[in-house]
């Protein structure tokens, strides 16, 4: 078991019910090592769950001295701009907008209605013209290279 999956199944080990792990990212490119925790939750994260994972992965990383060298551990929730991974990122956003890049290069944006094993529906946007029209597209996550929620600051 490498570094990474060691880190991952102590994190895993030590999350709420509603929490998961999204991503667990192992650099070094100058100065200590860094280690980034992505944590998300069905109901969101806070600070405060951020800050008690890191503080119990913080000692168990060292009691376990799984680090050799000085490191700096980061655990925060994965930003706006970070796409969806799991099916369960997926589930808690149902309801929002979203842009899919698929993998033949095309784009699909629209309303995230459904997830099930195989995919998604999306109320995807098709403009016709000068108007904006609406149609449900089925999606398979083997088509699918990355999904962004757009985040709207209209009233």
């Amino acid at each position: 078991m490498d570094l990474k999956d060691k880190i991952v199944s102590l994190a895993e080990s030590n999350l709420e019910e509603s929490h998961f792990l999204v991503d667990v990212v192992i650099s070094a490119k100058r100065g200590p090592k860094k280690v980034l925790i992505l944590l998300d939750g069905d109901h969101g994260v806070t600070i405060d769950h951020c800050a008690r994972l890191s503080r119990i992965l913080g000692q168990l990383l060292d009691e376990e001295e799984l680090i050799d060298d000085k490191y700096m551990l980061e655990v925060s929730s994965p930003g706006v701009d970070y796409p969806i991974t799991l099916d369960r990122q997926y589930r808690k956003n149902i309801g929002r907008n979203i842009k899919v890049s698929l993998k033949d290069g095309t784009e699909a944006k629209g309303k995230l209605m459904e997830v099930n094993e195989n995919g998604i529906l999306l109320d995807r946007e098709k403009k016709k013209g000068k108007k904006m029209e609406y149609e449900l597209s089925k999606l398979l996550f083997l088509e699918i290279d990355k999904s962004i929620v757009q985040v709207s600051f209209k009233q």
